[in-house]
C-alpha cells in the first residue's frame, strides 16, 4: 500500500460512508469496514455491533501484512484480495485506492461472485475519493519559503512548562 498519510476531511468521510453503504446493501453483506493500513477503522456499515471492531480492523490489517510478506517470498508484489470461507460467515478483504482495506463480512444471502463483482466497483469509488483526498493534502502541505503557523514556533519545553506544576 502507499505510505503516503491521507487526512480524513468531513466531506470525504460521507462519501465514503455512502458508498460502503451502497456496497452492504448491492453486495447483501452482513457489514462492510474501511480501515486503514495501521488497523484504524475509517469507516463501517452494517450489523458492526455483533463485532468487536476496533480488534476486527487491528487483526485484518495484520492479515494483509502477513500476506504481504507471503506475497513477496513466492515473487508476487501483493496479494490484493483475500477470502475465508467459514461454516456461516465468510471474509472478503481487498486493498482499495493502495491506501486502505475494505473488509467484506456476508453469509448465505450472499455470494462470492456478487461480493467481488460489488467490490470492484466500489473500488473504483473509493479511488475517487482517496486522489481528492491525497489533492487536499498536498495543497494543504506548507510550500517552502511560507509563512509558518503559529504552532512552529512552540517547542517541547513549552508544552512541559504549561502542563507542569
Amino acid at each position: 500500500m502507499a505510505s503516503m498519510d491521507l487526512v480524513l476531511y468531513e466531506e470525504e468521510i460521507h462519501l465514503l460512508e455512502e458508498v460502503l453503504q451502497r456496497l452492504r446493501h448491492d453486495s447483501n453483506a452482513r457489514a462492510v469496514f474501511l480501515i486503514d493500513k495501521y488497523g484504524q477503522q475509517m469507516a463501517s456499515e452494517g450489523e458492526i455491533e455483533n463485532f468487536d471492531t476496533t480488534s476486527l480492523a487491528s487483526l485484518t490489517a495484520g492479515n494483509v501484512a502477513a500476506t504481504d510478506s507471503l506475497a513477496r517470498l513466492i515473487g508476487e508484489r501483493e496479494f490484493s484480495v483475500l477470502f475465508h470461507e467459514g461454516e456461516r460467515d465468510h471474509i472478503h478483504i481487498s486493498i482499495v485506492g493502495k491506501r486502505a482495506i475494505l473488509l467484506v463480512i456476508f453469509d448465505e444471502r450472499s455470494s462470492l461472485g456478487l461480493v467481488r463483482l460489488r467490490v470492484k466497483r466500489a473500488s473504483g469509488e473509493f479511488d475517487k475519493i482517496f486522489e481528492t483526498m491525497a489533492e487536499k493534502a498536498v495543497a494543504g502541505a506548507p510550500r517552502p519559503g511560507s509563512a509558518p503557523t503559529p504552532f512552529s514556533e512552540i517547542t517541547d519545553d513549552d508544552i512541559d512548562a504549561l502542563f507542569s506544576d
